[in-house]
């Protein structure tokens, strides 16, 4: 063969570079398929990133990359190099690396006609484009502006997910790529384990095309393919390449129900723009009229908002059981939520949920809520302070509540500003102003205002002691009007205009201990705290936010057991207790235990079963076990100080493994509360989970809730002790591009037109389809 003549080319071909860049090939921006398990193993194993220079056995030749005749350099690197002088052909040969940019070639082999500019890469390709995209080969031509030309056997791995395999493809004039004879599949050929897998889903399709203008991929003669039997066709399917969501008919929901019959939902999706999107689908009945629903979604450049609505024309029956109405009433749902965050410091935040009656979310399975908020709330937030202007509606749809009595609140503020250290003593304090207004349309009525400071000092002592010093100050102004119409007493408070101090101090202290144990490391921490408050004028003013009191561990240690502002112990106490911790390898257990006691004498704002009534209070506590992610168990517990009757006892665990695991929670609360006081109500409750996997991608899953609670813990309810609310069962596939199942359910409650009884589902999703 005769020596290679000194040329550009013969230049770039002995260069060695180390600069990743890639070719431009507008094939490779297309989608995935099934392709060959080979090929997509190699492309996990193959980053031009990392990739080393291969050994030479030319001389390296120190000269600049080598300029094709559309002016882009290209730098080259292979094992051997051999030149035809009478064709005017240049062959590489061995690892043969080309790059140009941000793109680039490697193959076995690659010819350049230097007569016609036609360049050959043949064996092994691999081509990777400016996206990130990779095209997998046996032959591929590029012409000498390094454009994509014919294509054999080739297979595309989309940097967004999916593989697009096809017997040949070729690049028009336009730039637009076709395929022939082609699949696509979303699916991975090899399972976590590496082994060569069938995906659970393609699309096959006589003609794809690809525009690299809009980066679409439109198929013609598509059909779907589920575990390889043609299901499907799919007429006028398009994709982006870029994995992004395109206009398109949604997939069909199935679903079978007592009340409704049987249900087909479908609909379409329009991908107005990259930050708007809209989704219309309509829900056909065998047994109900049909249903149309929407969703809006917008991202803007200060937030994001959707707005979801559903609407019919049925029949109606009432709560008590009562005939359908005659005829049709137009019946719906609306849900809008979004923010804005107009500079780092204010932000606008607001939910509208609004339903036509309160049987429409159940008996279409949208909700089984039983009330509905809306809310707006404009905050500024700083490192230093807090402000909040919101305002709060509600809605019942709980069977035996009037809507009269919900209460809405507007406005309801709350400001507050933090110092540290002001007054050179040490410590941080925090000055607070708080309003509030409380409408009923048929209740009570009532306005609030207050304003407070409150100082902590934190300090660690020579031995080790945590001590906490706390000081607040408030004062307190009410109206409220309709007293009467508030059906528990001792929340009326008294009409008309009311006023109230508060002044609190508190010196709380924990001592931790630390040593080994067991095995691993131990913290045994005792706590005392002291809390002090002269008498208040509590049963004086309305209580709409603190009703909900019970002792629990999480409030044992809290200046103020009640929930909200409008009650505040009063009185000399002290709590004492401890925390206990344990960490050994792949172990965790924590402890909580303590009581509290009152030098004075019984609060009448603590009614009897609370736990706080008396001078002693019940013991509570909580047990927290953990073992690596297999084992989570909590156990929280309240016991009687006189007979250690369990009051409170509350359990959850869970078990195993992502896959294959089981849940189970209980709750039993017997406070012996005396009656018309609704907000502290007896009530037990059993929940359980489970789902157990099998086959690799198969797994079965059951749940159900059973109202234990009988007539003895709460008069108002009819249960003999053991009711099943809801129980559920389900079979269900999933794997990395395909997820399906079929789900029982039973209802055991009818309420109105929403009635007891079965429904099925059978839910199916291809992911990163792109629609």
């Amino acid at each position: 063969m005769p020596p290679l003549p000194e040329s550009p080319f013969h230049q770039l071909l002995a260069n060695r570079i180390s600069a990743p860049g890639t070719l431009v090939a507008v094939a490779a921006v297309l989608s995935v398929g099934t392709a060959n398990a080979a090929y997509a193993q190699d492309a996990a194993s193959m980053d031009p990133s990392v990739m080393q220079p291969v050994e030479q056995t030319e001389t390296p030749v120190d000269s600049p990359p080598h300029q094709t005749e559309a002016g882009r350099a290209i730098d080259f690197e292979a094992n051997e190099l051999a030149y035809d002088s009478e064709n005017d052909i240049v062959t590489a040969s061995g690892n043969v690396i080309l790059r140009s940019e941000d793109r680039s070639v490697r193959a076995q082999q690659v010819t350049w006609n230097r007569k016609t500019g036609q360049i050959v890469a043949s064996g092994d390709v691999r081509f990777v484009d400016a996206e990130g995209n990779q095209l997998y080969t046996s032959r591929i031509e590029l012409t000498d502006e390094f454009e994509a030309g014919a294509m054999e056997e080739l297979l595309l791995a989309l940097r967004a997910g999916g593989r697009l395999a096809a017997r040949g493809g070729a690049r028009q004039d336009d730039g637009a790529i076709i395929l022939t004879d082609a699949a696509y599949s979303a699916c991975a050929v090899a399972d976590p384990e590496n082994c060569d897998k069938d995906p659970s889903w393609r699309i096959t399709a006589d003609r794809v095309t690809y525009s690299p203008d809009d980066q679409q991929i439109r198929f013609k003669g598509a059909y779907l393919e589920l575990f390889g039997a043609r299901l499907l066709p799919l007429p006028g399917l398009a994709i982006r390449a870029d994995g992004a969501a395109v206009s398109g008919v949604t997939v069909p929901n199935l679903r079978v129900s007592e009340s409704n019959g049987v249900e087909v939902q479908a609909g379409y999706y329009w991908r107005l723009a990259d930050n708007k999107d809209l989704t219309v689908e309509a829900s056909v009945f065998s047994e109900a009229p049909p249903m149309v629903s929407a969703q809006w979604r917008h991202l803007t450049d200060k937030g994001a908002y959707q707005i979801t609505g559903y609407g019919t024309s049925s029949r109606r029956i009432g709560l008590g059981g009562a005939t359908p109405t005659a005829q049709n009433d137009l019946r719906g749902y609306i849900f809008a939520n979004g923010k804005f965050q107009f500079t780092p410091k204010w932000s606008v935040t607001g939910s509208v949920r609004l339903a036509t009656d309160r049987t429409f979310l159940r008996r279409y399975d949208i909700s089984r809520e039983d009330r509905l908020r809306s809310t707006v709330n404009v905050e500024r937030i700083s490192d230093t302070s807090y402000f909040s202007l919101a305002g709060w509606a509600t809605q019942t749809l709980r069977v035996n509540a009037e809507q009269g009595q919900v209460p809405f609140a507007l406005p309801v503020l709350d400001y507050r500003k933090r110092f540290t250290d002001p007054s050179g003593l040490g410590g941080t304090l925090e000055l607070q102003a708080n309003t509030l207004a409380i409408t009923r349309n048929e209740g009570q009525n009532t306005q609030r205002a207050f304003a407070g400071a409150r100082w902590d000092l934190r300090k660690l002592t020579n031995l080790g002691q945590v001590v906490t010093l706390t000081g607040l100050v408030r004062g307190d102004v009410y109206h409220s009007d309709n007293n009467g119409l508030t059906a528990t007493a001792i929340y009326r408070g008294n009409p008309g205009w009311q006023t109230r101090g508060v002044a609190l101090g508190a010196i709380d202290m924990q001592w931790p201990f630390v040593g080994e144990a067991l095995g691993g490391t131990q913290v045994f921490t005792p706590r005392v705290q002291i809390v002090a408050s002269p008498p208040i004028r509590n049963l004086a003013v309305p209580n709409e936010d603190a009703r909900a009191i019970d002792l629990e561990d999480s409030n044992l240690f809290a200046l103020n057991r009640f929930p909200g502002y409008d009650r505040v112990e009063d009185g000399t106490r002290i709590t004492y207790g401890f925390d206990w911790e344990l960490q050994r390898p792949s172990w965790r257990a924590k402890a909580t235990f303590g009581q509290s006691y009152r030098l004075d004498k019984d609060q009448d704002i603590l009614v009897d079963g609370t736990g706080l009534s008396e001078r002693v209070s019940d013991f509570v506590g909580r047990t927290e076990v953990r073992y690596r992610n297999f084992l989570q168990l909590t156990h929280r517990y309240r016991l009687d100080k006189d007979n250690f009757a369990v009051r409170r006892n509350e359990f959850d665990a869970t078990v195993g493994t992502k896959r294959t695991y089981a849940e189970i929670g209980y709750l039993r609360l017997n406070r012996d509360i005396a009656a018309g006081i609704e907000d502290l109500q007896d009530r037990e409750e059993l929940r359980v989970a489970t789902r157990v996997a099998f086959a690799k991608y198969w797994s079965v899953f059951g749940s159900g809730v059973l109202n234990l609670t009988d007539f003895e813990e709460d008069p108002t309810l009819t249960s003999d002790g053991f009711e099943p609310v809801r129980t559920r069962l389900g079979v269900a596939y999933q794997d990395d591009c395909l997820e399906m199942g079929l789900t029982w359910r039973r209802d055991y409650v009818t309420s109105g037109d929403a009635q007891r009884g079965n429904t099925f589902q059978f839910y199916f999703a291809l992911r990163n389809l792109g629609f």
